[in-house]
């Protein structure tokens, strides 16, 4: 999309009013029941970032508090952090607009691992895939900046991927999450001098992934998927991890804004709340509760009918035994 031209279709949640990521003191704002804000660095405090109860923002790891940005990694090996909102969103349409920076000394194929974002029911999670958990509920869109599959050549790294889980699938690892992606692009988002920006739309169960990495101040499109059906309450996050290999992995700015669309009846019963998340045309598997363990008493019962069903049985069969046998010593007589 040339230029910025979908900026008219969006606007700030800010019933509190005032409040941009201008120069100075940038501020969290929040509306009651919802999870629209700003979010960004400036100099001085106010940025609502720590562990007390008035936060809105939590740190995970090793993730630090800078002047102008957040860190969540340093570009240190075995290094994982992660920021999480802690008011769950329920919009039905929404933009997030990430600004981020990753950096390092690492060489070509020599840095990693790279920052993702979340949209997810659960927070605050440490694991395996960026930094968190594995099997999550949710979308989480991947930035990914090493190449762990050695066989592929098709794919050039830093690539942009996407993934919509419902608590059922594994991220792998081995294969860059190339079998549950829902599409990628590549992103050349390394030691860049100028900023570099993604964003995120989810309008009318239909998402879209656009970067802004060039310099040009334009949006270019990544993935694009109708059929998206993502629950509303779940919270916004971005986490990276490092291995052997690392990078800096720096988030200047995350901006939300509810989008108005409007719906024709039809669409308001197509779109009703879900409470799982899925894609259209995508067969995700069913989640099985596992079965709780059984008690001691519960065991105890099982086996005493069990012995008991068996002596029935056996009585049983001796019984018809006999029967058996008096009825072949009659014929003889």
């Amino acid at each position: 999309m040339k230029g910025r031209q979908w900026e008219r279709w969006r606007r700030p949640w800010n019933p509190l009013g005032g409040g941009s990521c201008g120069g100075g003191v940038c501020r969290l704002e929040m509306g009651p029941g919802c999870c629209s804000f700003f979010f960004c660095w400036g100099l001085g405090r106010g940025h609502g970032v720590g562990t007390s109860s008035s936060s809105l923002w939590n740190l995970m790891g090793n993730a630090m508090v800078m002047t102008q940005y957040i860190r969540l990694t340093p570009d240190m090996q075995s290094k994982q952090g992660a920021l999480w909102n802690r008011v769950p969103c329920f919009l039905r349409d929404w933009e997030l607009q990430v600004h981020f920076k990753i950096h390092g000394q690492g060489k070509k194929n020599l840095h990693g691992d790279g920052l993702a974002i979340w949209y997810t029911k659960d927070r605050m999670q440490p694991g395996p895939v960026f930094g968190n958990m594995d099997k999550f509920v949710g979308l989480g869109v991947f930035v990914d900046t090493y190449p762990n599959e050695e066989k592929q050549q098709e794919r050039v790294f830093p690539y942009i991927s996407a993934m919509v889980n419902n608590g059922s699938l594994s991220y792998d690892h081995e294969r860059d999450g190339r079998p549950t992606e829902l599409g990628g692009c590549t992103a050349i988002v390394r030691n860049l001098h100028y900023d570099t920006f993604l964003v995120i739309r989810y309008v009318k169960r239909h998402l879209t992934i656009m970067m802004d990495i060039d310099g040009k101040h334009e949006w270019r499109d990544c993935i694009e998927v109708p059929g998206v059906r993502l629950p509303r309450g779940y919270y916004f996050g971005t986490s990276s991890i490092t291995g052997d290999l690392s990078d800096n992995h720096d988030v200047i700015s995350l901006k939300l804004f509810e989008l108005t669309v409007e719906r024709t009846p039809e669409e308001e019963k197509l779109h009703r709340d879900v409470f799982l998340p899925s894609v259209d045309n995508m067969k995700l598997p069913e989640m099985t509760a596992p079965l709780p363990p059984l008690s001691g008493l519960a065991l105890f019962l099982i086996v005493f009918f069990s012995l008991v069903f068996s002596v029935f049985a056996i009585v049983i069969g001796l019984i018809l035994y006999n029967k058996w046998q008096d009825q072949s010593r009659k014929r003889f007589y």
